[in-house]
């Protein structure tokens, strides 16, 4: 599993909310300068975030975007899994996949399952808050 620029993105952007919530809308003309990203790439991963409630925006003046819910309650995990979708290993892990005839016999799924469930409990396990807690790591930008 990598994640690809739209799932890195998409934290910087959160990050940057949770850094920013004070109830207020956050113009994301101001997001995109800080985060030296496009605004336009900031535009389309946004309405992801927006379907599944992590985000709200309003349009026109002192319009921006906010988050729903605190930093402390929205996870790395959902954040990934809105922008990335499913994260699974492989795809006889992915939610929906039919089910692998050699699955019985499958030296190998035992690994992915517990690979996949490590991911997930340690994604679960970090919030926006824990993020934003932590010290910039000498101007490092993923």
């Amino acid at each position: 599993m990598m994640i690809s620029t739209r799932g890195r993105y998409a934290l910087r952007v959160m990050i940057d909310l949770a850094e920013h919530y004070n109830g207020g809308y956050v113009p994301l003309k101001d997001v995109a300068e800080r985060q030296e990203l496009s605004l336009k790439y900031i535009e389309r991963i946004l309405p992801e975030l927006t379907r599944g409630g992590c985000v709200e925006g309003q349009h026109g003046r002192g319009g921006g975007y906010r988050l729903c819910r605190s930093p402390e309650d929205t996870t790395v995990w959902e954040i990934l899994c809105l922008t990335e979708g499913d994260l699974a290993p492989v795809t006889c892990l992915e939610s929906g996949a039919r089910p692998c005839a050699r699955a019985p016999e499958c030296r190998t799924l035992p690994l992915w399952q517990g690979f996949y469930e490590l991911t997930e409990r340690y994604f679960r396990g970090v919030t926006l808050a824990d993020l934003i807690g932590l010290p910039a790591a000498d101007n490092y930008v993923i």
